[in-house]
């Protein structure tokens, strides 16, 4: 090794140690738990990836968790098979959407289901057994004012249990729930394959 090398090395571990210390100094003030709400949103591909990532997570560490879908119901997805074939005892899965609301096209069916997929959701968010639920696409829910969106930070201000995660996912995230939250994600739009005129893939969209 020569002079300068060691040179560099001894810089690189000088300032590994400054940033070291300065986490650890972070991290003495920090909470050490507390239920997050955590927003996934964004144009891009990867809101409700992320938030079934989070859940396999909670799967792996024997943590209750519960998903409640508002868009996708009838639809045959591979998480869909993956958690209620597998992980039944730790995960509950409720696919309460009729579609997205081209397919429907009918407002009132779309208020409806929507109704009853927050009464599930708040069913699972109450059970203190229940570690962490992911709302997937409850954003374009409340986006189409099928849910109100005040009604829903109002139930997770006053009526989530401490310890308990919420995960809320889909495109155009209320200003009002991105400002309540404690973790937000956009998911930005570089390139998607159906601009291109393919159509969505098991294992990648569904």
């Amino acid at each position: 090794m020569t002079g300068i090398e060691t040179d560099e090395n001894a810089r690189h571990a000088a300032k590994m140690a400054k940033r070291k210390a300065a986490q650890e100094r972070k991290l003495e003030g920090a909470i050490a738990e507390k239920g997050l709400i955590i927003v996934h949103t964004g144009a891009g591909k990867g809101k409700s990836s992320a938030g079934f990532g989070m859940i396999l997570r909670c799967i792996a560490h024997g943590m209750p968790c519960a998903v409640v879908q508002f868009v996708k119901g009838a639809w045959d997805t591979g998480e869909r098979r993956l958690l209620s074939e597998h992980f039944a005892d730790l995960c509950q899965f409720h696919a309460m959407g009729e579609g997205f609301s081209w397919e429907t096209q009918d407002r009132e069916r779309d208020i409806a289901a929507a109704e009853r997929g927050w009464q599930k959701a708040q069913e699972q968010i109450r059970d203190p057994a229940i570690r962490m639920v992911l709302l997937d696409e409850i954003n374009i829910a409340l986006r189409y004012g099928n849910l109100d969106a005040g009604r829903v930070l109002a139930f997770l201000r006053d009526e989530k249990p401490p310890m308990t995660h919420v995960v809320l996912t889909g495109r155009n995230a209320p200003e009002a729930l991105i400002e309540a939250a404690d973790l937000v994600t956009e998911m930005t739009l570089v390139r998607h394959p159906f601009r291109a005129g393919i159509r969505g893939q098991p294992g990648v969209e569904f």
